[in-house]
């Protein structure tokens, strides 16, 4: 589609026609794909929004940045923001303040999961140990698992005393699920209590540990 063509889907009754036209701005430079995606930003259809989030990831200008922090705070829709939150990533540096703030203020698990992937993505170790002690409080297992595998990048870093407590503490767990996800992430520490842990985790109550666990070994 040529340009003229982008603007006529993008200005269509049909949503269809306007994500069409978001879709088609990824063979254009971001001089000319922005503004016209900032002009989307209000879309009543969320999905509509979440399209124009993703694409002002990829076709970056101050004026994306400033949009997506907007989006990420005061979107009605939790999967805009939490595109808008994986978007962000593609900022850098500068991105890392805003997430971290973020997730202390929406408890959405949608997406607190995708400022998690972000922050890792964005090799921010120190915030990604902080993010994750916060979902670790919770009672939310999808956050409470991103948190886990989050804890497993730590290793090697300054920060793997402490992910590693964080984790060993969850080795009980009454959650099958997260006592896989802590058998997952203890295998990228090398210190003697992960690997004790890992033994005393071979024996567990439920099989899919225990594969898990051996996985983990191999």
């Amino acid at each position: 589609m040529d340009i003229e063509q982008i603007k006529d889907a993008l200005d269509d009754s049909n949503p269809q026609q306007r994500m069409k036209g978001i879709r088609e701005l990824r063979n254009y430079e971001a001089d000319i794909a922005a503004p016209l995606l900032l002009a989307h930003v209000g879309d009543q259809e969320f999905l509509v929004r979440s399209s124009v989030a993703m694409g002002l990831g990829r076709k970056k200008s101050d004026d994306a940045f400033t949009a997506l922090l907007k989006m990420m705070k005061s979107d009605k829709d939790p999967n805009v923001r939490a595109e808008a939150a994986n978007s962000l990533s593609f900022y850098g540096d500068r991105a890392v303040t805003h997430l971290r703030k973020m997730y202390e203020e929406d408890d959405h698990w949608l997406v607190r999961r995708s400022i998690i992937a972000a922050i890792a993505d964005l090799n921010s170790p120190q915030e990604l140990l902080e993010i994750c002690a916060i979902g670790l409080s919770g009672d939310d297992e999808p956050v409470r698992s991103s948190c886990i595998s989050g804890l497993g990048l730590l290793a090697k870093t300054e920060q793997q005393t402490e992910a590693l407590k964080l984790l060993l503490s969850l080795a009980d767990d009454e959650s099958w699920r997260i006592r896989l996800q802590v058998a997952t992430s203890l295998k990228q520490f090398e210190a003697q209590t992960a690997i004790t842990t890992l033994n005393k985790l071979k024996q567990d109550r439920d099989h899919r540990v225990v594969g898990a666990v051996l996985d983990s070994l191999l």
